[in-house]
């Protein structure tokens, strides 16, 4: 795999999103992009904001937005694309994730 196949990275669009709310929030230094075991397709994306990293984590960044990984999640998560979007009233985080094979009906679980 190549760098990028392994990099995760955000749109445009994400990027805007996450500067205005931390701008916002008045402090943090990006976003932790994880998984948790759930949910009827078996993996859940965890998104937080990130006020410190740990040792362990892998960093990405893209216009000075830090996407923070950890090393056992990040394994699910090579080649994942973070956008925002908004489809009628409803907005938020989309992933899109190379690696899914399959996802639930509602969109809140997948499998890999």
């Amino acid at each position: 795999m190549s760098g990028n196949q392994l990099a995760i990275s955000m749109t445009q669009t994400a990027i805007d999103h996450v500067h205005q709310y931390i701008k916002k929030r008045g402090h943090g230094e990006g976003i932790r992009l994880g998984i948790r075991t759930t949910g009827c397709s078996g993996m859940a994306y965890v998104l937080e904001f990130v006020d410190q990293t740990d040792e362990s984590d892998r960093i990405f960044e893209k216009s000075g937005i830090k996407i923070v990984v950890d090393p056992k999640s990040l394994i699910y998560l090579r080649g994942t694309e973070l956008d925002y979007v908004r489809e009628g009233l409803n907005e938020g985080f989309r992933f899109n994730n190379p690696n899914v094979k399959s996802e639930c009906g509602c969109g809140e679980s997948f499998n890999v």
